[in-house]
């Protein structure tokens, strides 16, 4: 062992990953002591080898160097597989036989930040390890031996994979939106590879984002992939976010399908072909989606939100298919479970082409329901899950239907609201649904007095 200590910026040590400001809260001696923290926990399980990769962004060649030299220092051979998507680094952990991965990656905030996100074995890393890994640099506990490194050229293989059991039906027109990200150069590759008409919009990965923020989230970044779903009449388009792990998707007629709605319709061919599945959405989702699984048959099964929550529960629960509000979409069917938004791509487009309708069609047909965007409002780390405890507390007291799995859902006769807690940001998020507009704001009312008795104020827009 060395006495090499290091002492991380503790706001970058997140629930999901490693995250921070480069030039502020974040530095490449950070990477460094990070690349031997974490390696130090790879050869404590036991393991001799990670996977490394990187994503666009302008520090991220420097991060991964840092990152590799303080694997290779703790005595482990490091894969480097380069610059790709996230997904591509949890591929490469799989298909390589590795004990760990890193991917250096600002996934979809903005150009000055970096961050990492991290595997041990094939199952997410996060939570209390991610803590643990400020423990063992604060206090230098670093292992040390002799290490070494190869380049590993994935991309290629990756995108095979993405293609590999894909079910052609009629040929589509399709605009993609890789938003400058690192999933351009795949998106390259695995479209030459799919049948129909492709439109490309961004696909050289560029770290300064030029044409927009890479967030298919919000509506703002999906107006150039609207524009020109509309100018091309296409049957869809689709966006990526920063890293690749998380997708936007318009229909024909220029609306967005959210997350929610993507897996309800992505649920219908694997609910025929494996009847009775589970099939996981966050807490943030519909209330219609979960009806809606349950009318084809499935297990709906409500869960945190959080990419490594969800990931953790499928493999507990052997679900087939899982997905967020934001777009992370989960399939075990056929894939590795991870989530990966071009292989969601790749299904979709498979979905549409075996439909006789459009995909604007097939939205039309969802339930429908009248429901707020996410909100999020800021509230300081230090305060905001007292906030949720405060609210719980006055809820139980006055017996409401509460579901406590993550935050607060409330339902009531006119629909459900939602308060919770970011484990990534200084925020509380909000969500209301209803049946009608008078329902919602009846909803809205109801968060905006449960928080002003926290003395937090919902934001009037």
């Amino acid at each position: 062992m060395t006495s090499d200590k290091h002492e991380f910026d503790p706001t970058i040590l997140r629930e999901y990953d490693v995250r921070g400001i480069m030039g502020q809260t974040l530095s490449i001696a950070d990477a460094l002591a990070l690349g031997r923290a974490f390696g130090t926990v790879i050869v404590h399980s036991g393991g001799s080898n990670v996977a490394v990769g990187y994503d666009g962004r302008l520090s991220s060649p420097d991060l991964e160097r840092a990152v590799v030299a303080g694997l290779t220092a703790c005595g482990l051979k490091v894969r480097r597989v380069g610059l790709g998507p996230t997904p591509m680094l949890y591929y490469a952990v799989h298909k390589l036989g590795c004990d760990g991965g890193i991917q250096i990656t600002g996934s979809h905030n903005p150009p000055d930040h970096n961050g990492f996100k991290m595997m041990l074995g094939q199952a997410p890393f996060f939570g209390e390890n991610i803590q643990r890994l400020g423990r063992i640099a604060s206090e230098g506990a670093f292992v040390n031996g002799p290490g070494g490194q190869e380049t590993v050229e994935l991309l290629d293989q990756y995108v095979a994979r993405l293609v590999e059991d894909f079910k052609p039906g009629h040929k589509l027109t399709v605009v993609w939106d890789a938003g400058n990200g690192a999933a351009g150069e795949a998106m390259v590759k695995l479209t030459a590879r799919l049948p129909g008409k492709h439109i490309l919009l961004n696909e050289v990965i560029d770290g300064t984002f030029p044409a927009h923020h890479p967030d298919p989230t919000e509506e703002k970044n999906l107006v150039q992939l609207r524009d020109a779903v509309a100018q091309h009449g296409a049957d869809l388009g689709i966006a990526f976010d920063g890293d690749g792990d998380r997708i936007g998707v318009i229909d024909g007629k220029g609306r967005i399908l959210w997350g929610d709605q993507l897996v309800a319709l992505l649920a219908r061919p694997i609910l025929e072909d494996k009847p009775g599945s589970t099939i996981i959405a966050d807490v943030k989702a519909s209330q219609t989606l979960f009806d809606e699984i349950a009318r084809l048959g499935g297990k709906p099964l409500m869960w945190k939100t959080g990419h490594s929550l969800i990931k953790s529960k499928m493999k507990e629960t052997g679900a087939p298919l899982g997905g967020e509000m934001s777009g992370h979409i989960f399939f075990a069917d056929r894939y590795f479970g991870f989530d990966d938004a071009l292989y969601a791509a790749v299904r979709v487009i498979e979905l549409a082409a075996a439909s006789k309708k459009s995909v604007a069609e097939l939205r039309d047909e969802l339930p429908k329901a009248v429901n707020t965007p996410e909100m999020r409002f800021a509230c300081p780390d230090t305060r905001k899950f007292a906030v949720i405890d405060e609210v719980k507390a006055r809820l139980e007291r006055d017996g409401a239907k509460v579901d406590a799995v993550d935050g607060v859902r409330v339902q009531t006769e006119d629909g459900w609201w939602l308060l919770r807690a970011s484990n990534t940001q200084a925020v509380l998020v909000a969500r209301c649904e209803a049946k009608n507009k008078a329902g919602l704001d009846r909803l809205l009312k109801a968060v905006a007095v449960t928080l002003a008795a926290s003395d937090v104020e919902l934001p009037k827009d």
